[in-house]
C-alpha cells in the first residue's frame, strides 16, 4: 500500500482532473494557480518528482509536466475520488429512454448500449447471458410444417431461447403438445448446464426403451438443446465515438482501438470475468486487463440481474483519462434500473 500525505493528495487529484479534462500533460505552476494548496511551484515540482518515483505519475516529454501512470489513476480511483450522485433530472432519462425500448429483452439490450454510448459519448458494451447460468422453466414444440419444429425454450430467469429443427418423420401438432408435458415435468427446475445430461440419462432408461412417443419427446429436446450453452452476445454501439477523443487520433492509434473490438469473443471473457469478480462497479484500466490491445483503454462496468440471478453485464469503454467520476454514476444507475426493468415477482 502507498501511503500519502495530504499534500501528495492534493497534487495527484489536481493532475488526473486536469488531465482528464484536458488531454494534457500538467505542470507545477498551473497547479500552484489552481490548487487550494497554498504552495509554491518549487515546492509542487518536489511533490510532482515524489509521485513520479512512486510510478504514480510520469512525464512524456522532458520538457513536459506530468500524467498519471495507470497506477495513479488506480489510487485515485479507489482512495481519492469522490464519488458524484447523478441528478434527478439524469436519473429519469436514463429511465425514459429504458422504459420506451421494445419488450423483447435482446431490443431492451440493444438499446442499453447505444444508450450508454450516447449519454457517456463513449463506446457502450452490453453482455447477453448465456442460457446456462440459470434453470429449466418450460419448452413448446411448435408445428411449422410437416418436418419443421420450432422451439420455444424458457429459463426460470425469463430468458427465451427460439431454435428451428427437422423432424426425421412427419409429425402433428397434438403429438408435439405431449412431447412438451414430457419434457416440463421432467426438467423442471433443473439447472440448463445439466439438462443436456438428464436427456441422455433418460434416453437409456426403461421408460425410454418402451415408450416410443417418450423417447422422440427426448430426442427431439435433446437436439433443440444442443445450442444453448453457446457463448453469449455482445452488444457494441458507439465504437467512432472513441476516435473523438485526441488519444487516438493518429493512424495507428484508430488501427489499435478498432482491432480491440474485432475480436469479441475476448471482450466477452473479459466481461465474463467482472461479471464472476463483484455485484457493484469494476473498473478496468488498461494494461490490468489480459488485452493487450486495451493499453490506452479502461473499462467501466457492473453487472444486471433478474431477479436474484445475475444475468449479464453492461458498461462503457473509453480512453484511460474517461470522465470517472460522471460516468461510474450513470452505468451503475444504468444497471440498476435495467434489473428493475427485468425483475420477476418471485414464484410460490
Amino acid at each position: 500500500m502507498i501511503e500519502l500525505t495530504q499534500r501528495d493528495q492534493i497534487v495527484l487529484e489536481a493532475v488526473i482532473t486536469d488531465y482528464i479534462e484536458s488531454g494534457e500533460p500538467m505542470g507545477s505552476r498551473t497547479i500552484s494557480k489552481r490548487s487550494v494548496m497554498s504552495a509554491s511551484p518549487a515546492t509542487i515540482r518536489n511533490v510532482m518528482a515524489d509521485l513520479e518515483e512512486m510510478g504514480l505519475l510520469q512525464q512524456p516529454h522532458t520538457s513536459a509536466g506530468r500524467i498519471p501512470t495507470v497506477k495513479g489513476l488506480r489510487l485515485y480511483l479507489d482512495s481519492i475520488m469522490l464519488s458524484r450522485q447523478l441528478e434527478g433530472s439524469e436519473k429519469e432519462r436514463i429511465r425514459v429512454a429504458l422504459k420506451t425500448k421494445p419488450q423483447d429483452i435482446r431490443e431492451l439490450l440493444r438499446g442499453t448500449s447505444k444508450l450508454l454510448s450516447q449519454y457517456c459519448r463513449q463506446a457502450g458494451v452490453v453482455l447477453w447471458p448465456k442460457l446456462s447460468i440459470t434453470s429449466f422453466k418450460h419448452i413448446e414444440f411448435i408445428r411449422l410444417g410437416p418436418f419443421d419444429i420450432m422451439v420455444i425454450l424458457i429459463s426460470k430467469a425469463g430468458l427465451i431461447h427460439q431454435t428451428h429443427i427437422e423432424s426425421t418423420q412427419e409429425v402433428t401438432q397434438v403429438e408435439l403438445d405431449k412431447y412438451s408435458r414430457y419434457i416440463n415435468e421432467l426438467l423442471q427446475n433443473v439447472p440448463l448446464s445439466k439438462v443436456k445430461e438428464r436427456l441422455l440419462e433418460e434416453l437409456e432408461s426403461e421408460k425410454a426403451l418402451f415408450d416410443k412417443l417418450f423417447s422422440r419427446a427426448l430426442k427431439m429436446a435433446h437436439q433443440a438443446i444442443q445450442d444453448t450453452t453457446e457463448e453469449s452476445e455482445i452488444y457494441i454501439e458507439g465504437r467512432t465515438n472513441l476516435l473523438d477523443n485526441p488519444e487516438f487520433a493518429h493512424v495507428e492509434q484508430m488501427r489499435r482501438i478498432l482491432q480491440a473490438f474485432e475480436d469479441k469473443s475476448k471482450m466477452i471473457r473479459l466481461l465474463d470475468d467482472t461479471l464472476k469478480a463483484s455485484t457493484g462497479i469494476q473498473i478496468m484500466l488498461g494494461t490490468e486487463g489480459e488485452l493487450q490491445e486495451w493499453q490506452e483503454m479502461s473499462l467501466i462496468s457492473a453487472p444486471y440481474w433478474r431477479g436474484s440471478t445475475p444475468l449479464g453485464v453492461l458498461g462503457v469503454i473509453g480512453p484511460l483519462r474517461m470522465d470517472y467520476s460522471r460516468i461510474i454514476p450513470i452505468v451503475e444507475f444504468t444497471a440498476q434500473f435495467l434489473s428493475q426493468i427485468l425483475e420477476i415477482p418471485d414464484e410460490s
